[in-house]
């Protein structure tokens, strides 16, 4: 049985509020679980202290059975300090988009024509 330490949906729509739990990785997202060791509320301020709540000992606990956390608790654990996450490196992700590229060519292309029209109206 593979364990995950995972993020079970709460709250009402458009109001999301997060339970991390220790389930099973064939149970459903907010199906069963075995334990809750803490929750996010992503609607509070980043600098909340009750945004993200853990309980660090039962964590260690289950990591130190074999549980895995996915990406987004991984990142809230780091955070805490329970365990090291590499840093990651996606340049391309920060790069425009193409359309964003034309809307960007299309508006320099504007300002030089009206540059220019504004220089050639100046020296007639």
């Amino acid at each position: 049985m593979s364990l995950k330490i995972r993020l079970a949906r709460g709250g009402s729509k458009k109001r999301p509020y997060y339970q991390i739990v220790i389930a099973d990785a064939r149970s459903p997202r907010d199906g069963r679980f075995l334990e809750k060791v803490g929750s996010w509320n992503p609607m509070l301020a980043k600098d909340n202290d009750k945004r993200v709540e853990l309980n660090a000992d039962r964590i260690k606990e289950w990591l130190v059975k074999g549980a895995q956390p996915t990406d987004r608790v991984e990142k809230f654990l780091a955070d805490a300090g329970i365990v090291t996450r590499e840093a990651r490196s996606n340049p391309e992700k920060a790069k425009p988009g193409k359309k964003a590229m034309e809307r960007v060519a299309e508006r320099k292309q504007k300002a030089e024509d009206a540059a220019a029209a504004a220089a050639e109206a100046a020296a007639e």
